[in-house]
């Protein structure tokens, strides 16, 4: 009740009404989900839909490189999903109501399959967390002992299956998340450059998709992973590092701003503003130690 009363001040403080105005105006947001359940896209893509004018990933890379992003509309946002999980396909006529042109991040090896996703195994959110930091090699050791393998096949699946994205291929732009979901800075050099060329691959030879964006996992990436991404054929790259983005974000680092998959209205307001973030960012400055 108290986050859901702070979001409601910050909302009618009009506060991410003159952010939206003066800031993002000129810039071009993207908003990243994950679960989003229909109920909720619905009441958000109404919401956004009133305050923004929401654009493909295509239309960016396209006005990037033509030089006309001043042709794009102001307040452009864009809408995209990563992980490609099997609710997903529940947001088709979401999509289809709101004209919504989202782009969906999918995991190659886990697409298509009854594979799972690796943070989806019975962990405890500390577990999972301390797996994202340690070594590749020990994430799977220790996901191992829980009877987790990547390429093990379940009774039940967690991803789109391959007639799901066929169905919505039309509706929805389907690019890359690596093959496994490999947390890549933490992975050798041969297993990053593998995640990230046979994904785009694979995509394109199983599903037959035009794979030219790749979205990091988890956010995190270093500069080996954007000289991979590049060299791999890719156009841009996508992180989770907070922000807008304009002609002068690298396209292999731009930005996003992470929206919880079951937010209220007045949360999705003040964070897609960048105002929550904001505030975030100053609160954890102060925190760190004096020289840092």
């Amino acid at each position: 009740m108290i986050r859901r009363l702070a979001f409601f001040l910050l909302r009618f403080s009009l506060v991410p009404f003159f952010a939206r105005e003066l800031i993002q105006r000129k810039k071009v947001t993207i908003i990243a989900y994950h679960l989003v359940s229909p109920e909720v896209a619905e009441a958000h893509f109404t919401a956004l839909r009133r305050r923004y004018n929401i654009i493909s990933l295509r239309d960016f890379l396209n006005a990037r490189s033509n030089g006309t992003l001043d042709k794009l509309p102001p307040k452009a946002l864009i809408v995209t999903l990563d992980d490609g999980h099997k609710s997903n396909y529940l947001l088709k006529p979401v999509f289809q109501k709101y004209s919504i042109p989202a782009t969906i991040f999918l995991c190659s090896g886990i697409a298509g399959t009854n594979r799972h996703f690796w943070f989806a195994t019975h962990l405890v959110d500390t577990d999972r967390q301390y797996l994202k930091r340690v070594s590749d090699e020990r994430r799977l050791e220790m996901l191992e002992k829980v009877g987790f393998s990547e390429t093990r096949e379940f009774a039940t699946r967690q991803a789109l299956s391959q007639t799901e994205i066929e169905e919505m291929k039309n509706i929805a732009d389907f690019q890359s998340h690596t093959v496994f979901h490999s947390i890549l800075p933490r992975c050798s050099k041969q297993r990053s450059v593998r995640e990230i060329w046979q994904s785009r691959r694979d995509l394109e030879d199983k599903f037959g998709l035009s794979v030219y964006a790749l979205a990091y996992p988890n956010g995190d990436y270093s500069n080996r992973e954007i000289e991979i991404a590049s060299s791999a054929g890719y156009e841009c790259a996508l992180t989770m590092d907070f922000g807008f983005n304009s002609r002068r974000t690298p396209l292999f680092q731009l930005r996003r701003i992470a929206v919880n998959d079951d937010a209220a209205v007045s949360e999705l307001l003040v964070k897609v503003s960048g105002v929550w973030g904001f505030l975030r960012e100053r609160v954890r400055s102060k925190r760190k130690p004096k020289g840092e």
